[in-house]
C-alpha cells in the first residue's frame, strides 16, 4: 500500500425528508443564493417548491439558472460566474444530478477568479479559493455530491476536461431516495454503470497489499449489481433506491475506497473525447467502452481480473487458470451491462469510424493514460475499434 493522506469534509443529510434541514444548512453562508438546476423535472416533481420554501423560510435572495445541460457546458458555468459577480452571490446550491453539481462546482470556483473558467479545466489553473456550494441531489451516479471533481464540456471546440480540488467540496448534500423514484428507466441504468465504472478505475490497480481497498470496491459492486436490478424492477421501491444512491456516493468518495493504491481513468479518458464530439450520456458510453478496455488490458494483471471474476461475479474457479477466469469476469460484466438495457456499441449512437483519430489523438494529447496499463494513441484506437 502506497502512503496516502485523506480528508473529505462533505456532510451528509441522508434520508427521506432530509430536505427540511435546508435552510439551516445555508444560513450561515449568506442569504444570497444562485439556485443551479436542469431542466424541468425539478418542478415537476415538486422538488422546486421544496427547495423554494426553505429558501423563503430563511428569507434568502434567490437568484436562478436553470437549464444546465446534461454534459454541462462551460457557456452554463461563465453564465453562472456571471451571476455570481452581478448579484454578489453568497452561496450556491444545485438541484439535481452530477451535471449540476459540477457545473456548481466550476461556478463556485470561477466567482473568485478573475480570468475565464475554462481555464480551471483546459490549463489545470490552481484553484485557491471558491464560494460555497451545496447540492440537493436527484441522480443516483457520479459521487460528485462528496467530492472535488468537475466535468464539464466546451462545445465550441469539442472538448470535455474536468478539475478537481479541496476547495469546491460541497459543504453538505442532501440524498433522498425518493427524489430518484421519478427518474426514466435509461438514467437509472446509465447511473449503475456511471458508478460502477468508478469502482473499475480504482479497483483495477498494480498496487500490492490492498486486501481491505479491494473489498470495500467489490462490496460496492455486488450491492450496485444486487440494488440496481431491484430499483429497475420496481422504480419506487425506496431501500433499493437508498442504497444504490449510497454506492454511487461511496464509489467515488474523494477517494476513500482506493486510499493507497494508484487509479487508472484510462476509460474516462476515452468516453470524454467520444461524448465530447457526440454529446452522448456519460454512463451509456462507459458501458460501450470498458468491456472492451478490460479485453484489451486484462493480461496487465490476469490476477485481479480473476479475483474480480469470483469475488464480484461469483464464477467458480473450478480448475480455471487466471485468464480463463479473467476473460469469464469480463464477459459477466459485458452480459449485465446487457442485461440492464446498456448499450454495446458506439453503433448505437450512429457513431462510426470518422473520427477515432482524432479522439485516440486527443486522449493521449499530455501523455499515454492509464497506470493499470499505459495506453498510447494506438491502444486507444484499438479500444475504440472494438467498440463500434
Amino acid at each position: 500500500m502506497n502512503p496516502f493522506t485523506f480528508y473529505n469534509p462533505t456532510k451528509i443529510l441522508f434520508g427521506k425528508g432530509k430536505i427540511s434541514g435546508l435552510g439551516c444548512e445555508i444560513r450561515p453562508y449568506g442569504k444570497k443564493v444562485l439556485l443551479v438546476y436542469g431542466g424541468g423535472s425539478v418542478k415537476r416533481s415538486g422538488l422546486y417548491d421544496q427547495v423554494m420554501e426553505q429558501l423563503n423560510s430563511m428569507e434568502a435572495q434567490v437568484i436562478e439558472l436553470p437549464g444546465i445541460e446534461p454534459n454541462p457546458r462551460i457557456s452554463s458555468v461563465r453564465e453562472g460566474v456571471r451571476l455570481c459577480r452581478e448579484h454578489g452571490i453568497e452561496f450556491i446550491l444545485a438541484v439535481g444530478g452530477g451535471s449540476v453539481v459540477d457545473a456548481s462546482k466550476g461556478i463556485a470556483a470561477g466567482a473568485r477568479y478573475e480570468g475565464d473558467p475554462w481555464d480551471f479545466y483546459s490549463n489545470q489553473t490552481p484553484i485557491h479559493s471558491a464560494l460555497p456550494l451545496g447540492a440537493v441531489l436527484t441522480l443516483a451516479a457520479t459521487g460528485t455530491e462528496m467530492n472535488g471533481n468537475s466535468v464539464v464540456s466546451n462545445w465550441e471546440e469539442k472538448l470535455k476536461l474536468s478539475f478537481g480540488s479541496i476547495h469546491v467540496y460541497p459543504r453538505f448534500s442532501v440524498l433522498d431516495p425518493t427524489y430518484t423514484f421519478s427518474v426514466p428507466r435509461d438514467q437509472t441504468v446509465n447511473g449503475i454503470v456511471d458508478m460502477m465504472a468508478h469502482v473499475f478505475e480504482q479497483y483495477f490497480s498494480l498496487t500490492a497489499d490492498t486486501p481491505l481497498q479491494e473489498r470495500l470496491c467489490e462490496s460496492i459492486l455486488q450491492t450496485v449489481v444486487e440494488t440496481g436490478e431491484g430499483a429497475l424492477a420496481d422504480p419506487q421501491d425506496y431501500n433499493a433506491r437508498a442504497n444504490l444512491m449510497w454506492c454511487g456516493t461511496m464509489a467515488l468518495n474523494g477517494g476513500l475506497i482506493s486510499v493507497g493504491m494508484a487509479n487508472d481513468w484510462a476509460s474516462h479518458g476515452i468516453e470524454h473525447e467520444v461524448s465530447a464530439i457526440y454529446d452522448i450520456p456519460h454512463g451509456a458510453g462507459l458501458a460501450i467502452l470498458f468491456p472492451n478496455w478490460m479485453k484489451y488490458v486484462y493480461d496487465a494483471r490476469p490476477d485481479r481480473f480473476a479475483q474480480f471474476a469470483t469475488r464480484v461475479w461469483g464464477i467458480p474457479a473450478d480448475g480455471k487458470t487466471a485468464e480463463e477466469l479473467a476473460l469469464a469476469g469480463i464477459e459477466a460484466t459485458r452480459a449485465y451491462f446487457n442485461r440492464i438495457g446498456a448499450p454495446s456499441t458506439l453503433g448505437h449512437y450512429g457513431i462510426g469510424g470518422e473520427n477515432l483519430e482524432r479522439m485516440a489523438e486527443l486522449a493521449v494529447r499530455y501523455g499515454p493514460i492509464g497506470s493499470f496499463k499505459p495506453l498510447h494513441k494506438e491502444d486507444v484506437l484499438e479500444i475504440l475499434k472494438l467498440s463500434l
